[in-house]
């Protein structure tokens, strides 16, 4: 098994011999951490990756030794330090820098609060934010996550994603319910993601918090490829689903057809 990648300007053929198992084994058991699980066990972590309790042991015990994680008597958890990580990332994504002007114009013109995202996972996490002139605005800040199933990122991004690492999602997910809304039927979600792949965009109305819809169009390069998810949040009590799709899905696609120009 190999791809093709080109580095420093040339072709580099990435076969087995080249993949650091531990390095991704590891970056999995970071990534395991997640909102709603802050802190963990060994032997949740374990189950949760599906290695073995001696293989995350060691991981675990590497990233408390290099002060990216703490252990408080069985629990783990990360420390601040991990967010270096992310930080490094995102200071490297040169896409930022056309991302943000045009979220910040259209943040003024709609009078809302917009987001960019990228699937990490079974979350997403938001690497960008631009906000109204209002006195109010969605609590989402830049390196939060949320889960994929509830939220319109989430479902823009898995869209674009081919069926084989879908349908593994599909697998691995647990769908928690968290609100009246929240989508909890693997096969409804999958029909739902489907629906998304056609029409190119995605409402969701509050299925991760109420009072809160969102709609999200893909941003996509200039061959087709999507790397992030446009998204604009909105009060359910100042915005309708149809106002959604007449007044802010237009001006979203416009949008993510600058980023794109642009990139």
């Amino acid at each position: 098994m190999s791809d093709i990648e080109t580095i420093d300007g040339e072709a580099s053929e990435i076969s087995d011999r080249d993949y650091v198992n531990s390095l991704a084994r590891g970056l999995e058991v970071i990534c395991a951490f997640t909102k709603t699980r802050p802190k963990m066990t060994l032997s949740e972590i374990a189950r949760t990756t599906g290695m073995t309790r001696a293989t995350v042991r060691r991981f675990l015990l590497t990233l408390v030794r290099e002060g990216y994680a703490e252990k408080d008597d069985k629990l783990f958890y990360l420390k601040p330090k991990v967010l270096e990580l992310g930080y490094s990332a995102l200071s490297s994504m040169s896409m930022l820098d056309v991302i943000q002007p045009v979220m910040n114009d259209l943040a003024k013109t709609l009078q809302e609060s917009v987001f960019a995202a990228v699937l990490a996972g079974e979350d997403v996490i938001y690497i960008a934010r631009a906000t109204s002139d209002r006195l109010i605005n969605v609590s989402i800040t830049v390196g939060s996550r949320a889960p994929a199933h509830a939220v319109s990122t989430g479902r823009v991004l898995l869209a674009s994603e081919p069926q084989d690492n879908l349908l593994r999602y599909l697998d691995r997910v647990k769908l928690e319910k968290l609100t009246a809304n929240t989508i909890t039927s693997k096969v409804k979600l999958r029909s739902m993601i489907e629906d998304v792949r056609i029409a190119n965009y995605s409402i969701v109305d509050q299925e991760l918090e109420v009072g809160l819809g969102s709609i999200s169009v893909p941003i996509k390069t200039s061959d087709g490829k999507v790397i992030a998810a446009l998204n604009v949040c909105c009060p359910s009590s100042r915005t309708t689903i149809e106002d959604m799709q007449k007044k802010i899905l237009p001006e979203l696609m416009t949008a993510a057809q600058k980023i794109t120009a642009g990139l």
